[in-house]
Parts: structure tokens; sequence; C-alpha cells
């Protein structure tokens, strides 16, 4: 039976890696726990009067290699396990693709899509007011995640910047371009994780018009459909779900049109020319690539056997449990881990704070060449780790990135 704890799941793969890696003790210890974890009980006016209360959280997971970054979650489900996961994540994700922050994350559990913009602003702006001296351009750096958007950043960076006095843009990133938001920032953790599956199928020895599925249809899931086919120069998508249900046609969608058709309607289902898939059915779809872009948990023990991809690029946070990645491996399904595959936001997050520091703006095209860059650059190390140490991908990302990390950690004289 699968562990659904992402946080217990995160320590696991962790573990994992330690042991080949030959970790000591201390420092083992030391990267399976946030070292710095903040709780906030905020009370909030809503617009009929009431004041409701909501719980929320910002973990400093590991700052060796410089500030912690990370995104914010809304989401009713938000669990202090649930941002534990996503900073430990951070962490190693920011180390894998070699940028010089460390990891974090932040959450409020909270449904936005029952709030007003009003309502969301003072939410917002109640969070900074709870952790503005927590965070900092040398300190620690939110940036947008589920159901948080570049609006959101505008009211925070706002807030923030009223109760400190001075403008600083850098302390927050994934903000609108007048803001200090960066060009490439909508469509970076699709685009990143494309450019990982362009080297992927170089590997792989697969070529032509691939055919792909997305899971999940928000930010990430929407320009995984459309960059798929601009990227890699041609495609077939046959399948994409939402949280309401998915749709298929064998013989391919629009990417363009179904996105148009998702904002129109705020659902994929009722697509024309395509028939209803479950997103249970559509992950075990005999595609080329699997874009599972939704939330945590989605491919466990209990569905791996069936899942058919050749290659999978996790563009969401922890879709596959540890028990998954063992049946996936065993079965030649090629997994590109999400801390690896979904690296381009942060990325392209890092590129906004350099650009807001030097108060100098890059074109879209430079913002493309570096992520390139910096993604192939990756791929290609933890690809050659898979190769030398005869692990899967995921494994080999851990090794690329703890190693990292407990470098940074035994350079301070921390263990």
């Amino acid at each position: 039976m699968s562990d659904l704890n992402p946080f217990r799941n995160a320590q696991a793969q962790l573990d994992e890696a330690a042991v080949i890696l030959g970790l000591d003790k201390a420092t083992h210890e030391l990267l399976r726990w946030p070292m710095r974890e903040h709780r906030f009980t905020l009370p909030v006016r809503m617009d009929s009067g009431e004041t409701r209360i909501f719980h929320a959280y910002r973990i400093q997971y590991n700052a060796a290699r410089g500030p912690t970054k990370g995104g914010l979650r809304w989401h009713p489900d938000e669990t202090i396990d649930t941002v534990r996961a996503l900073a430990a994540w951070m962490t190693w994700k920011t180390s894998v693709v070699d940028i010089p922050l460390g990891g974090g994350k932040g959450g409020v559990t909270c449904n936005p899509k029952e709030m007003s913009e009003r309502e969301k602003e003072r939410l917002a702006r109640a969070y900074i007011r709870a952790t503005a001296d927590l965070l900092g351009v040398d300190r620690d750096v939110p940036a947008p995640d589920v159901y948080t958007t570049p609006q959101i950043m505008a009211w925070m960076l706002d807030e923030y910047e009223t109760i400190k006095g001075h403008s600083h843009p850098g302390v927050i990133t994934g903000k609108p371009l007048p803001l200090g938001g960066s060009q490439g920032r909508g469509d970076a953790t699709a685009r990143g994780g494309i450019y990982v599956v362009r080297e992927a199928a170089k590997t792989r020895k697969l070529s032509g018009d691939l055919s792909y599925a997305v899971q999940g249809f928000g930010n990430a899931g929407q320009f995984a459909a459309t960059l798929h086919k601009e990227i890699l120069g041609s495609g077939k998508l046959v399948a994409v779900s939402d949280s309401g249900g998915g749709v298929y046609n064998k013989n391919g969608l629009d990417p363009q049109k179904l996105v148009h058709h998702k904002r129109e309607t705020g659902r994929v289902g009722g697509f024309p020319g395509a028939e209803p898939i479950s997103n249970e059915a559509l992950l075990e779809l005999d595609v080329d690539v699997l874009y599972p872009s939704a939330l945590e948990n989605a491919i466990t023990g209990d569905n791996a056997e069936r899942i058919k991809a050749k290659i999978m690029c996790e563009l969401a946070n922890g879709p596959t449990t540890p028990d998954a990645d063992k049946i996936l491996h065993k079965n030649g399904v090629f997994v590109l881990p999400d801390f690896l595959a979904n690296a381009g936001g942060v990325t392209v997050s890092y590129f906004e704070q350099v650009q807001n520091t030097y108060n100098y703006y890059w074109t879209l095209e430079d913002v493309h060449q570096q992520l390139d860059r910096r993604m192939t650059s990756a791929f290609a190390a933890v690809h050659a780790m898979s190769q030398k140490q005869k692990v899967h991908m995921r494994l080999a990302a851990y090794l690329v990135a703890v190693s990292r990390v407990a470098e940074a950690c035994k350079l301070r004289g921390w263990v």
C-alpha cells in the first residue's frame, strides 16, 4: 500500500540516496528535516463582514546553498506535511539545476475558488504581515504556486514594501511585468519540462510525431499541451484532463482550441470532437509522453503497473510515490522526476531575482536561451549519474542534488 504522506515520501527518497552517497549520520539527519518551520493564524475580514481564520505556513528547508526559494500554495487540503515535502523538493530542485538558492515553501489552507478578489487581496496582505520579517532577497523569496497568481504576488510585494519602507522587487518573483516580473516566467515550468523531454527522447531514440497526454490542465498543463509541438517540432495531443474529468481523441486534439475552451468554460469536459475519459484512464493510455501536471500521489503502487507511457515528465510536484517508482523503472517507463522536470519555474524565478537586483531586464529570447542551457545541462548531469550508478532517474537526480547540498553543509561546518 502506498504511503500518501508527501513528506514521508520525500524523506524515503532522500534516505535511499543517502545510503548510496554514504552520507554520515549527522548530515543525513540534518537533510531529513526543515531547518526552520513557521505557522501562522491569519484573521481576515470577508466581504460579508464576518472574520474568518486561516492557517498558514512558511518553511525554510535548507539555506546552505543560498537564500531559500519557493512558491506559495493556496489550497483547501494544504497541511504542514505537504508544505514540508514541497520545501524539501525545492531544496533538491534548486540544487539539481545548480542555481545558488536553497529551498522553501509556503501554504495557506483555504479555497480561493470561493473567495472574491478583495478577499484574496486581504488574505495576501495578511500573509505578508505575518511573514515580512522572515522574507528578503537575501533570506527567503516566495513565488506563485497552486491557486496563487502574479496579481497575488503584486499585492504581497506592495504590502512588503509598505512595511519595510523601501523598494526591492526581488523579494517576490512571479510578479506582473510592470512590477519587475521576468519575460518568459508564465510558461517556464512547462517549457523547462519539454526541454528535458526533448533530451530524453534523444537518449530513448524516440522521434517523429510523438503522442502525448496531459493530466491536470492548469498553468503548467496548458502550456505543456501547446509547447510540446512548438519545441519538439511535432506531436499529437490525444488526451487532457482536469479535476472534473477529461477528453480523448486518438486522432489528436487541437491544443490551442482546447486551452481556449478551458478558459471559456472553466473545464475541458464537453470539448467538441472528443469523448470523455477519466483522470485514472488517461494516466494509463499507451502514449509516448505523459505529463502528470496536477497534485501529489497520482501514480501509486496501485496503478503503476498499468502506466504505458515511454517517457513520463512530472510537471506536478510529487505525483509518483516511491513504491510506484520501482514498478515504473522495472517496466521501462523513463521518468523525468518532478524536481528536474518542473525546475524551469524556479530557474526563471532566479533569473527574475537577478534582473531585479541589477535593474536590467532580459529579452524573451535571452530567457529562453538561458533556460534551455540550464535544463539541458541538468538533464545531462542526472542522466550521466543514472548510467553510472545504474539507478532510475529520480534516484539519480537525488544523488546529484543531495551531494551538492551536503557538500555546502560540510563546507559551512554545520556537520
